[in-house]
């Protein structure tokens, strides 16, 4: 986030303490308790430190676009176990350590702050618990959507009595994440100074963003934990409140990573990037390194790094993703979303241009702001709940907004529910490509009865492998409440 510094983030992570077992936060170290949740003033630096988790969830991309079928290999592979589609207990299991970590921190903050009245500005109160519920909303619905039943903690840890929770189904997750979030929007709408259009920062949880993220997880509880039409139409009233926070897509589609969050109109939630102050993003492992592109007739045009530390040269964007562009060759979103190398010999690869990071005068660093919701998203999503409610006309109106600025027209053809669910699908592959959403997108359209997931990509063809992840021996080991996730 852009408000913290280096000497924020080391304070913060000393006061966010590590946890080594299942669900388990270690009991509040003395410097914790002895000097901390003394004041108020103490609740707005945590709340800060708990982003740092959204973040690093919003980077990783092997839990979601790498499942999916947008990337190939370029120069060289950094795929793993996710793209091959090869998972099992003993090879890419997940420990969910990091989501219990931020999910308790979110329980501790709840927990301690019960005890300040604020009395001097209650909406700062307000705000904070709104956005520690956000959090642990978005945390809840990060690991369900990899995992589906997960534990569900929700009270503070605050010494060794640590308990072991069975697996909630994921159903009761979804329903406790729009507890949380119901909660989070009622708190913003009731700060004395409420303003639906107000987004104090881009960075962080307001009123808009978690109607969005309410949205993301109503469509998913419709086509996934069986939320049924009453989910859907719970989608759309949250996507009226986001269309109406005062955000607006940009008019060149270049600004969509081109221009950071905080004075982008379309971004409604984003995870924030600085050189020197927070390393860089997933979009590293697509940037070329000029070693290997040498030589390209349009080497100019290519994001290439002089450093292979700043660019791995492994992403490339696959057939199958710029196939779906295919009828559209004048897209205006094409130069944005990739480039192919040419060299004398030929095309060669085609390399990733939606993140190109930054060129300083001494090399490119992948540093773009991680989109995590932006309003062509919403847009997109307002259509497929339109359509899942066979309501394919407005679904349509929906569509070609995004469809708008692309160049490419209105859409024209059949109206029935599965075609249009088939190129909302596929508007989604090319307005959202590499912005690790694709595998989300797919496990609901399948879930949905549109696509068949085991068919459409290409390294799930003949496999069985479970769409949700395995668990890892260590947690296993830690509670004896749980089972291993179906079909392992």
């Amino acid at each position: 986030m852009k408000n913290i510094t280096g000497i924020t983030i080391l304070l913060i992570s000393v006061l966010l303490g590590s946890c080594d077992k299942l669900l388990e936060v270690d009991p509040q170290s003395t410097i914790t308790e002895e000097t901390y949740w003394q004041n108020e003033g103490d609740f707005e630096p945590y709340v800060t430190g708990i982003y740092t988790y959204m973040r690093s969830f919003a980077n990783n991309t092997t839990y979601g676009t790498e499942r999916g079928e947008e990337l190939v290999s370029a120069l060289n592979s950094r795929f793993g176990v996710a793209w091959s589609q090869t998972i099992s207990p003993s090879s890419g299991a997940i420990n969910y350590n990091d989501w219990y970590k931020a999910i308790g921190h979110c329980n501790l903050l709840l927990e301690k702050i019960k005890g300040f009245a604020f009395a001097s500005n209650p909406d700062t109160r307000k705000r904070i618990i709104a956005e520690t519920y956000s959090l642990r909303a978005y945390c809840y619905f990060h690991l369900t959507r990899i995992i589906g039943d997960a534990p569900l903690m929700l009270q503070a840890v605050v010494d060794e009595n640590v308990p072991l929770l069975p697996r909630s189904s994921a159903a009761d997750v979804v329903k406790q994440i729009r507890k949380d979030l119901d909660s989070a929007i009622n708190l913003f709408s009731s700060m004395s100074n409420f303003n639906a259009k107000t987004y104090p920062s881009k960075y962080r949880f307001a009123y808009g963003s978690a109607q969005a993220l309410k949205a993301d997880v109503c469509l998913w509880s419709g086509k996934v934990t069986g939320g049924g039409d009453a989910a859907f139409n719970d989608a759309i009233t949250a996507i009226n409140e986001v269309e109406a926070s005062g955000v607006t897509l940009n008019t060149d589609f270049k600004n969509v990573t081109g221009v950071r969050a905080g004075a982008n109109s379309e971004v409604i939630l984003a995870a924030y990037y600085l050189r020197d102050e927070s390393g860089t993003n997933y979009a590293l492992n697509a940037l070329p390194y000029l070693l290997g592109v040498q030589g390209a007739l349009n080497l100019d045009s290519l994001p290439w790094v002089a450093a292979v530390g700043n660019g791995q040269g492994a992403y490339q964007i696959s057939p199958k993703s710029k196939a779906l562009f295919d009828a559209f060759p004048n897209d205006k979103r094409r130069p944005y979303t990739w480039i192919t190398e040419r060299q004398s010999s030929g095309p060669k690869i085609s390399w990733i241009t939606k993140y190109p990071g930054t060129k300083y005068p001494d090399d490119r660093i992948s540093d773009n702001d991680i989109l995590i919701y932006r309003l062509a998203d919403i847009f997109l999503l307002k259509a497929e709940a339109y359509a899942a409610l066979n309501n394919t006309s407005d679904a349509i109106i929906y569509l070609n907004k995004v469809r708008a600025r692309t160049g490419n027209g209105d859409y024209t053809g059949a109206t029935d529910k599965v075609t249009v669910e088939k190129e909302i699908l596929n508007e989604r592959g090319r307005e959202l490509f590499f912005e690790n959403k694709r595998w989300f997108d797919l496990v609901r359209f399948h879930k949905g009865g549109t696509i068949n997931v085991y068919t459409y990509v290409p390294n799930l063809v003949g496999k069985t492998t479970p769409l949700f992840w395995p668990l890892n021996t260590t947690v296993l080991a830690n509670n004896n409440q749980l089972i291993q996730t179906d079909g392992y």
